[in-house]
Parts: C-alpha cells; sequence; structure tokens
C-alpha cells in the first residue's frame, strides 16, 4: 500500500518528551496511522506514488496532537459577572454562598436540552482544535441531578461523534452538594452511588469518575465510598484534589490507584510522597490560579523532581477558567511552575493522554499510532511557550485527514 500523506520540510518533529535528532524529518501515512517518521533518507521512496499526498510544513514545529486532560465545556449559561466580582474582592467561597459558582451554573445547564448544550459547546471544541488539541476529556457535574448528569453525558458522546476532538468522558455528579440537598447531603451521596452511577455504567456514559474533595464539597469518606462503588462499575477514579486546601485528596488519589489527582495547589509533602509512590499522574491546571487570582501555585517543580508525571490542561469551565487556550497553559507552566519547554509540551502530549487512559493511543508520534498531528508555525519547541497569546496552528491531521488549517 502506497503512503496516503507525507509531512516533510519541519525543522523540528517533538515526541516521546524532545526532539527527534535526524536531518531532514518526513512523517508518512498509511491507512490513518504514521507508517515512518524519521530521516528522509531512510524513506521507503517505493510507497510514494502520483497519489500519495504532500504537506509542507517548512521551517515550522510538528507534535503529536495535543492532549487536554481537564475540562468542563459542556455547560449552559454565563458567569462573567463573577469573574467582575472575584476582580473587586470577593472570594471563590464566598461567591458561592451568595448563590455564584458551581450552583449558578448548575441552575442553567438544567434548563438546557441535549442539542442545546451540544450547540454551546461545538464553538468550544472548535477553539480547543484551533490550539492543536485532538484529544480532550470532558466532565459531567453541572448538573446534579440524576436526569441532568444524564443529560450532560449524552451530549459528550453525541459532541464525540460529531466532532474531529476525541472525547473521554468523565461521570463528576460529585462536584458539588445541590442546594436542595443541603441539609441532607447523605441523601445526595446515596443518590451518586445507588442511582447515577449504575445508570451512568449501563449505558456506557463515561470511563471514569472524578469527586471534588475540598471542605466546601465532599469529604475524603464520601469520596472514598463514590469512588468504591464507581469501581464496582466500571470507572476508573479522577480526583479533584487539593485546590482550596490540603485536604488528603492527593493521598486518596495514590491510595486508589486514580489515573489522576488534578489541581494540587495546596497539596502536602505527604501528598507528593504519596503520588511518587503511585501511578497517578499529576494534572495542573495553572489558568485556574490566573483566573482565580491565586498566589498559590501547584508545586510542579517538587513533582518532577519527586518522580510525579506531570500533566497540564486548560480546566476550562465557566466559572474558574474560562479558556480554550491550552497553548497559553504552556507558557504558565514555564512562568508560574517553573517547568522546561521540554516538560511543558510532554506535559500536553504523553503526559496528559496517560492522565485519561489514552497512552497507547495518543500524545506520541510514533509508528503504527494514529496520525493524529499538530503543526505550529514556530521553528522550535522552546518557540510555543515563548511567543504567547498569537495563533500558531497551522493545521491539523486527525488519523491522518487534516481537520483545521487551509
Amino acid at each position: 500500500m502506497d503512503y496516503a500523506l507525507i509531512i516533510e520540510g519541519a525543522n523540528e518533529v517533538f515526541t516521546g518528551g524532545a526532539p527527534i535528532e535526524v536531518a531532514d524529518p518526513v512523517i508518512a501515512v498509511e491507512d490513518g496511522k504514521i507508517a515512518y517518521v524519521g530521516a528522509r533518507a531512510h524513506l521507503n521512496q517505493d510507497k510514494v506514488s502520483d497519489n500519495t499526498e504532500r504537506f509542507s510544513a517548512l521551517g515550522q514545529l510538528i507534535t503529536p496532537g495535543l492532549v487536554d486532560p481537564h475540562t468542563h465545556v459542556v455547560f449552559s449559561g454565563d458567569r462573567s459577572g463573577e469573574y467582575a466580582m472575584r476582580s473587586a474582592g470577593k472570594g471563590y467561597l464566598e461567591i458561592a454562598k451568595a448563590g455564584g459558582g458551581i450552583a449558578a451554573t448548575m441552575r442553567a445547564t438544567r434548563q438546557a436540552s441535549v442539542d442545546e448544550l451540544v450547540t454551546t459547546a461545538l464553538p468550544r471544541l472548535d477553539r480547543l482544535l484551533a490550539n492543536g488539541v485532538t484529544t480532550a476529556e470532558v466532565k459531567s457535574g453541572y448538573g446534579l441531578s440524576f436526569e441532568s448528569e444524564i443529560r450532560i453525558l449524552e451530549a459528550i458522546k453525541a459532541l464525540n461523534a460529531r466532532h474531529p476532538i476525541d472525547l473521554v468522558a468523565t461521570f463528576l455528579g460529585a462536584h458539588t452538594v445541590p442546594p436542595e440537598y443541603k441539609e441532607r447531603r447523605s441523601e445526595y451521596v446515596r443518590e451518586v452511588t445507588e442511582r447515577m452511577i449504575p445508570e451512568v455504567s449501563r449505558r456506557g456514559l463515561a470511563e471514569f469518575c472524578d469527586v471534588f474533595v475540598e471542605e466546601s464539597a465532599f469529604s475524603l469518606e464520601e469520596a472514598e465510598l463514590v469512588f468504591r462503588v464507581g469501581l464496582e462499575h466500571g470507572l476508573r477514579p479522577k480526583v479533584h484534589a487539593d485546590q482550596l486546601s490540603a485536604g488528603g485528596g492527593s493521598e486518596l488519589a495514590a491510595r486508589l490507584g486514580a489515573v489522576s489527582a488534578d489541581h494540587l495547589e495546596h497539596i502536602s509533602d505527604a501528598g507528593i510522597a504519596a503520588m511518587a509512590e503511585s501511578d497517578t499522574v499529576a494534572v495542573l491546571l495553572p489558568g485556574a490560579a490566573l483566573f482565580l487570582n491565586q498566589q498559590e501555585n501547584p508545586p510542579a517543580r517538587k513533582l518532577l523532581d519527586a518522580g510525579v508525571r506531570v500533566a497540564l490542561a486548560t480546566d476550562c469551565n465557566p466559572g474558574t477558567c474560562m479558556s480554550e487556550s491550552l497553548l497559553l497553559m504552556l507558557t504558565l507552566g514555564m512562568s508560574r511552575f517553573g517547568m522546561s519547554p521540554s516538560e511543558v509540551l510532554d506535559a500536553v502530549t504523553a503526559q496528559a493522554a496517560k492522565a485519561i487512559g489514552r497512552e497507547d493511543r495518543a500524545g506520541q508520534i510514533s509508528v503504527g499510532r494514529p496520525a493524529d498531528l499538530a503543526i505550529f508555525d514556530v521553528p522550535t519547541h522552546q518557540h510555543l511557550p515563548y511567543h504567547f497569546g498569537v495563533p500558531h496552528t497551522t493545521a491539523v491531521f486527525k488519523g491522518g485527514q487534516k481537520v483545521y488549517g487551509a
């Protein structure tokens, strides 16, 4: 079989955590998968025909399709007013107690149909694609009732069938306790464990189960109960951990073998040690700390030096990080977290893929993998976080088909 596509002329090809060290690199695609990556001199010329499409990436950077391992892009409503309140000095918990926060998005999302949720989410996915993203996790969690949580997950399923980005669904019914259950939270935990999780599993609507472990959300004991029921129904754990305080969420994630522990602004040394002994990926969300004007950043350097795998994500959501710019997170990962250029790009490719259980099919450029590729109009991976706030994406390929770019 002849090559279907050859991408040539790149100044640099980044994969496997570092650029490949070859002159005149070429990527060949066959049947939607990478058939060759390396120097042009070793390309099998017998498989190049008049039918082979050629794409020039002259002087540019090629990376694996980027992976966003933590988003909340399916929701309804708008919370721009809260951002103004926050800039005027109101705190996250203060806004939530006044009726804002997650509950505000919950009220709008409960009123939206599946079609409406799909329609409002599509432009957000388009913006992720324009950042070079080819795989993304999407959480529920803004319905907080049986019917609306199912609708959100059905919308994610519909979006996955319609949009080029591969979507990985996470059930986050335990995002916060909804207002109607405020005085009977144990009943809501039972609703999540006895009704929502079994139905989500029965319909095959999610791969992961997430819980927001925090004083304002769920306790460690409540979270463990939810996770154990989730595991019984085939949903692997992911944890919103240590965002506002050192609540032990990272230790719980490590103990349960969670695929990731996310946020970690206030992770303790014990939490870092526990994660270092586990296979749990630390998913850091630099846009959230920036958007909330938090001075406390997750200790990325300590995590990396301890041997913890670190991924970066947008946390795209209406309240604490309304951004689809995964490329901006590279810049923040360097400027605010002290990560290197190769570390931040690895954090949105190979490590991000592992954080959502896609390490076998996303986040790397190697023979046999799907040809999910992003091409940026910069000469090296060092320039991608350096020259920030402007569009750099030339083209995005999904399974060897161009899905973004002229």
